[in-house]
């Protein structure tokens, strides 16, 4: 049951923050945005929100407005003073204490605040808080934020003029969010807000380049573009009109990708090089011959998302047969004509990411082909009507309704939301209403092919838009334009289509699924489609976004998601190949080829499908060795594709599991049961000559599990998994012996031996393990004490310069309980995290796993979700699952202990980002849930202003805490502090007290 309490509280905070009122169509948003929820009007017993609000006269009054709309106003009285304190300190900032400006040079991108290189002193010096030396506090003063003086009239000439003075100082390019500043320095007035809007228009001026950070959780990073000076949290890059050729959107953000993972984001700061920058890298002491730059432009085109510039030799060498001239890293200036070079990491130039410049302007061109009038629409008007173009939806995973397909490359579908199913059904219910008066109703008399029609349907209810496809005696074919399939039936069915149906695009699309282009007309393939798609509402990922688009198909109605395009890729498998499952059966010349941490392991056993794939495997690796060609790179990875890698210095069949970004992948040997992390660059596309002969052979790997042995979370010790894979791993000659087998999951309960002596159970691995002490699991231990860590390593201590007390500092909330405990991320090398993790996934995913010791109090890396993470472990279970906290999120989490490694000093570099802290201007006390919600609601997840008031020293770095203040200054005309919204929680326990 809800509190009928706090909702009156939280009812007056929103009406006394409008002194006309809120309409009652409006109080549900208002209230919404305040509280994060709507308001729970029937869980209090009131059949509608009329009821709840009449209940209410010491709260709320309802009158008619002007246009006859109710609007609810306060209720005035004693008893809403405290209230009226609230909504004033909600609309207008604090003006007491000392006089300054909060971050004003943020305005125009609320939710980006970055600095640019010489700026950042003050926020690059708040990530050494994490290593304090004891520090002197300031007096404890409430910050303040002065009003800015007014503006001169706004010149669009005059502030011309001064922009480009101002680009002539940042040639490199700037952020647009640094403009306001600069400007009110350089000529003592504030740049007006009509101008910022105007940047996008004053091409001979400045070129503009987006990028938006939109925060999925306080892990992941999903990129995406909006119009420039919208309300929603951006980045713009500004650059001089005369480097227009040279800047792309490309290079001013990594581009979008499928996953969201840690470090699949675009950057908070880059430095750009440009074909007229001189500073970006040194002179180059010779030319680059023609034929080279010609390669590296072809390899550039096969990666869309950019590619690493230290990936470059290895992929030059593995393509073309020759080296790549050493000089090129060192000065990749001489590449400035062919791409865009993008440095995320700007202490580190040869982190660089290479994008080509002739791709960009395709895909610039391909974008805009959903805001075009496209050949097909075209052919699709009649006389002077025309049917705009079906747009593709924005979002990354649409709901589509499949309809068919005869041909993977041509499935029809419709799209399912807002804008598509819905506006379609709204066209088709005032047809039925336009056509069910009968002098609506024209006759179609003589239709002509590739006339639109109304049509009545079969039952007479229905009337559905139609193209006329062929005509005859006393019949007509059409084709329903929103439904996607067609019939023929009597021409007393067609009526003339009134002019205001034109308005809406035809529903029913094509697209085509990314895998199977070789494989569409596949009996096989089409029947397993059907039977798995055809009339399901599924998640489609697009992948290009072409007139065509080519998409990965998705089944989520079931406990796990089913990849439709990997399915119907597997109905061309041929059984008779596939590792043979009988029960009683014994091999001898097995080869255990993966031993996982849940004790399940994966082997070989003689068969006719493996002598196969090494037949092809050897074909496709003499192949590839001969080929000397860009066109076998992988330049679009995605979930389910099936390519090959390097496994043990030969070409293998591997499947792609996850995807990180858009340059580093996650990928399963599906021939020896092996996981591991690559860059991009290291996959290839099978060969044509072999590629029909590898899809038909099934995965060689048998999936085994050691019978009468659990195989759960926690059950193998890391010292069981240890002698399994010494033992097993390093046998030449196994045997196993087939017990059960478990069909849905083609897992087999195998007793396992390293002799041929398969008879006597005694003797196998199965026995030797239950007969070890190596089950036996610790005690629980928890970290109860705030003791040194027991690795060695640690990230760099450092000590900020004093004035960095009572300083504004860019941080992003990644957790929030209440405002006495929260964490924080400096913004300013958020991307350096994103990096390194970046790195942690490439290097524990492809090293051997071997079981780590755990230890109370222990600093390792952990894997979680498919990424890994610097974590302090705080508990070791009996049950073999681990308590950490995340060093760099201040998250808690629950972990195998087999998914924890050593970590390396190499990722110790960077100091832990995760920062404890309380707010300040505030007591400390009890709060209460109410009081932690609306905290929460105002600053978890979002990026914010911070003023350090001072530090709490402690022995270990993840034990010090700060006490700061938190402004929010996403609103235009606005700054929102939140010790004052929150000041009015503790008048009311005082008052209640």
């Amino acid at each position: 049951m809800a509190d009928e309490e706090l909702v009156k509280k939280m009812v007056r905070a929103v009406l006394q923050s409008s002194k006309s009122g809120v309409s009652l169509s409006h109080l549900q948003v208002e209230y919404k945005d305040l509280t994060g929820e709507l308001i729970p009007y029937k869980q209090l017993g009131y059949a509608t929100l009329d009821a709840l609000l009449h209940s209410m006269p010491s709260v709320v009054k309802l009158d008619k407005g002007q246009s006859g709309e109710v609007v609810c106003h306060a209720t005035t009285g004693n008893e809403m003073t405290h209230i009226t304190k609230l909504a004033a300190r909600q609309r207008t900032a604090k003006r007491t204490g000392r006089p300054q400006v909060v971050n004003c040079q943020m305005r125009v991108k609320p939710a980006a605040p970055l600095a640019l290189n010489g700026e950042t002193l003050i926020t690059a010096a708040f990530m050494s808080l994490i290593f304090l030396a004891p520090s002197i506090l300031n007096e404890n003063t409430t910050p303040s934020k002065p009003r800015l003086p007014h503006s001169a009239p706004y010149s669009p000439k005059l502030v011309q003029s001064r922009l480009k003075e101002v680009l002539n100082k940042h040639s490199n390019g700037l952020w647009v969010s640094k403009l306001p500043q600069l400007y009110r320095d350089l000529y003592k007035q504030d740049l007006p807000s009509e101008a910022l809007k105007d940047l996008e228009h004053w091409t001979h001026i400045c070129t503009v380049s987006l990028k938006m950070p939109d925060y999925h959780s306080a892990t992941r990073w999903q990129p995406e573009v909006e119009k420039p000076c919208s309300t929603k949290p951006q980045e713009l890059l500004l650059y001089p009109a005369k480097e227009t050729s040279q800047i792309t959107p490309h290079s001013a953000a990594t581009p979008p990708t499928h996953d969201k993972s840690p470090f699949h984001h675009k950057k908070p700061q880059t430095q750009r090089s440009s074909a007229t920058s001189k500073s970006s890298t040194p002179a180059s002491p010779r030319d680059l011959p023609p034929e080279v730059k010609q390669k590296l432009g072809e390899l550039l085109l096969k990666y869309s998302s950019g590619l690493w510039a230290h990936a470059l030799p290895k992929l030059y060498q593995d393509t073309y047969k020759c080296k790549l001239p050493e000089f090129v890293l060192d000065h990749l200036n001489l590449l400035s004509d062919i791409c865009t070079i993008d440095y995320p990491m700007p202490d580190n130039p040869k982190r660089a990411i290479l994008y080509a410049k002739v791709l960009e302007d395709e895909n610039r061109n391909q974008s805009g082909l959903a805001g075009s009038e496209t050949k097909e629409a075209v052919e699709r008007s009649l006389s002077s009507q025309t049917v705009p173009p079906l747009l593709i939806p924005r979002e990354e995973y649409p709901s589509v309704l499949v309809v068919e397909a005869g041909d993977t490359n041509s499935v029809i579908l419709r799209y399912i939301g807002d804008g598509y199913s819905k506006a379609q059904e709204k066209l088709e219910d005032e047809m039925r209403e336009f056509y069910g008066q009968d002098s609506n109703k024209v006759a179609l008399t003589s239709p002509l092919t590739g006339q639109l029609t109304a049509v009545c349907a079969e039952e007479e209810e229905e009337i559905l838009r139609a193209q006329v496809c062929e005509v005859m005696a006393d019949k007509v074919k059409v084709h329903y334009v929103d439904h996607g399939f067609s019939e023929v039936i009597s021409k007393s069915k067609l009526f003339e289509l009134h002019e205001k149906f034109y308005r809406l695009p035809f529903q029913a699309t094509k697209c085509k699924l990314a895998g199977l282009e070789s494989f569409s007309q596949e009996q096989a393939v089409l029947k397993r489609f059907e039977s798995m798609a055809t009339g399901k509402i599924l998640l489609a990922e697009i992948l290009v976004r072409q007139e065509v688009p080519l998409v990965v198909l998705y089944d989520t109605s079931q406990d796990d998601d089913i990849n439709i395009n990997a399915a119907c890729m597997k109905a061309l498998q041929d059984k008779s190949l596939e590792s043979p499952l009988k029960v009683n059966s014994a091999y001898m010349n097995v080869n255990v080829t993966s031993v996982c941490s849940d004790g399940t392991i994966y082997c070989q056993v003689p068969s006719r499908g493996l002598t196969k794939l090494n037949e092809i495997l050897e074909k496709t690796e003499n192949y590839l060795h001969s080929q000397v060609t860009s066109e076998l790179l992988v330049s679009r990875p995605f979930c389910g594709k099936i390519c090959l890698a390097r496994y043990k210095g030969k070409w293998s069949r591997v499947e792609i599991t996850n995807l990180h970004g858009s340059r580093v992948v996650d990928i399963m040997f599906v021939d020896v049961g092996v996981q591991a992390s690559v860059e991009v660059t290291e996959l290839r596309e099978i060969p044509p000559p072999t590629l029909r002969d590898l899809i038909s052979t099934p995965a060689q790997a048998l999936k085994c599990c050691l019978a009468d042995l659990p195989v759960s979370v926690g059950s193998w010790t890391p010292d069981a998994v240890q002698w399994l894979r010494d033992t097993a791993l390093h046998c030449s000659d196994c045997s196993l012996k087939i017990a059960k087998v478990d069909e849905p999951k083609r897992l087999a309960h195998v007793y396992l031996f390293t002799s041929k002596n398969f008879h006597d159970k005694s003797c196998s691995l199965n026995q030797q393990l239950a007969d070890s002490n190596l089950w036996s699991h610790q005690k629980d231990v928890f970290l109860s004490s705030r003791g040194p860590s027991k690795s060695l390593n640690s990230a760099p201590p450092g000590s900020p310069p004093e004035q960095l007390i009572g300083q504004n500092l860019d941080v992003f909330v990644s957790v929030a309980c209440h405002p006495g405990h929260f964490v924080l991320q400096p913004w300013h090398d958020m991307y350096k995290l994103v990096d390194l993790m970046g790195e942690m996934i490439l290097h524990y995913n492809k090293m051997e796993e071997k079981p780590l010791k755990v230890e109370k109090s222990q600093v390792c890396a952990a894997k979680l979700e498919n990424n890994w993470y610097r974590v302090l472990v705080k508990g070791v279970l009996t049950n073999g699952l681990v308590s950490v906290f995340q060093l760099d999120y201040g998250k808690h989490e629950l972990v195998s202990c087999t998914q924890l490694r050593p970590l390396t000093q190499e990722f110790c570099q960077l100091p832990f980002q995760a920062i404890t802290a309380q707010l300040a201007g505030l007591k400390p006390r009890q709060w209460s849930e109410e009081a932690s919600i609306v905290f929460r609601n105002h600053v978890e997840k979002k990026p914010l202003v911070g003023q350090l008031e001072s530090v709490q020293e402690a022995s270990q770095p993840w034990d010090r805490k700060v006490v700061i203040y938190l402004v929010d200054t996403s609103q235009e005309e606005r700054d929102i502090w939140l010790h004052d919204i929150m000041a009015e929680f503790t008048d009311e326990m005082s008052n209640a007290a």
